[in-house]
């Protein structure tokens, strides 16, 4: 048996309607296009962050690769 104990349980059909049925239960259909909103704003600012922190990355890489140029000559 070689499966990884992350993916041992998959939902069905059946069980995301009854999960989908909880949270607009608990939630409230008023509430839920807010919801999903304000989970999408939160996407949205984690991938800017990401991106960002990506490009510092980048140009850090490449300072130490210019001063490690300019070391040697």
């Amino acid at each position: 048996m070689n499966y990884s104990p992350v993916f041992a349980w998959t939902p069905s059909l059946p069980e995301l309607i009854i999960i989908c049925v909880v949270i607009v239960l608990l939630f409230g259909a008023k509430k839920l296009p807010e919801l999903s909103r304000s989970v999408g704003k939160s996407i949205s600012e984690f991938k800017k962050g990401k991106e960002e922190a990506e490009r510092e990355l980048e140009s850090m890489k490449e300072e130490n690769t210019k001063s490690a140029e300019d070391a040697k000559s």
